[in-house]
């Protein structure tokens, strides 16, 4: 299949480069070029344009956020403009539900196809082919992708035909991980100024209770006080509990623990930790137990 790529951060990285590995035919852009060279030496071909990237059967975008999106897509030369009809748009972006239904609407009145398929998973995962895909969008369009989900991750999940569903999943799952994380920060804090190992009890809560990944992960991260480099940074973090946010505004559900995740977020970037993980909001349930910051160089 001959794939266009956009969005070479650390995760699209790794999604790009095992679509080379798979033998595609991938051309990749980024703003920053020289995020591409090391796909260029696997045999990926560089374009300079996102009009150049969009010559083929697909076009997948990871990128940052809406505006990042929105950009790429609506700007002059941009992918509505480039795409050729019958050709897909898969966006991978974690973005909200009102810019996924527009992106819909647009690429149909273009008679173009688009799929939401955002993933779960860290830059580790995203290399090692191991994300989890939530799809959503036309059976046959669909079913006709497998291959390309295949060989980003380990399984796919098709939610809904309607595209928009697929990133309210996707949201509700980091607002879900977003609360694994704020817990985990208050009952580590709690352990850790009553003197015990932190380390220790973490292992004792994902051998016994909590045998998942999310707590492992985040668990070893704010036990080890780990937040640099971030796999997923703290303002991003913020972004997708206030997605959150707006869905559930929409539909009128009341959702008090993200306004609280929004808050504490808020608290973790005045401060100057919006380049760390999004982890590090465990910090501020440290600073609240007036424990001291050990971690990168985000100060107390």
């Amino acid at each position: 299949m001959h794939i266009g790529f956009i969005g070479l951060g650390r995760m699209g990285h790794g999604m790009a480069a095992n679509l080379v590995n798979a033998g595609h035919t991938v051309t990749v852009y980024n703003r920053t070029a020289a995020k591409a060279e090391a796909l260029a030496r696997q045999g990926a071909r560089v374009a300079h344009s996102v009009a150049e990237v969009c010559d083929g059967d697909v076009v997948i975008t990871m990128l940052a956020d809406d505006a990042a999106v929105e950009e790429i897509v609506f700007g002059e030369q941009g992918i509505l403009a480039s795409l050729a009809p019958g050709a897909t748009h898969i966006s991978s972006s974690t973005i909200s539900v009102d810019l996924s239904r527009r992106l819909t609407a647009a690429h149909g009145g273009a008679e173009q196809h688009y799929v939401a398929a955002p993933v779960f998973g860290r830059p580790e995962a995203a290399a090692a082919a191991k994300l989890f895909v939530i799809a959503g969008g036309e059976p046959q369009r669909l079913q006709a992708l497998a291959p390309v989900f295949d060989t980003i991750g380990q399984r796919t999940f098709v939610v809904s035909d309607q595209q928009h569903a697929a990133n309210l999943v996707k949201l509700t799952g980091n607002f879900l991980i977003a609360s694994v994380i704020e817990s985990l920060g208050e009952v580590i804090a709690l352990v850790g100024k009553a003197g015990l190992d932190r380390q220790q009890y973490v292992d004792i809560l994902t051998s016994t209770l909590f045998n998942a990944p999310a707590y492992q992960t985040y668990g070893g991260l704010i036990a080890r006080e780990e937040y640099k480099p971030a796999g997923f940074a703290a303002t991003l973090g913020l972004k997708d509990v206030r997605l959150a946010l707006a869905a559930a505004d929409e539909l009128a559900v009341p959702l008090p623990i993200a306004s609280l995740l929004r808050d504490r977020f808020l608290t973790l970037l005045a401060n100057g930790g919006g380049h760390l993980d999004w982890s590090a909001i465990a910090t501020v349930a440290g600073r609240d137990a007036g424990l001291p910051f050990k971690g990168s160089d985000h100060s107390s």
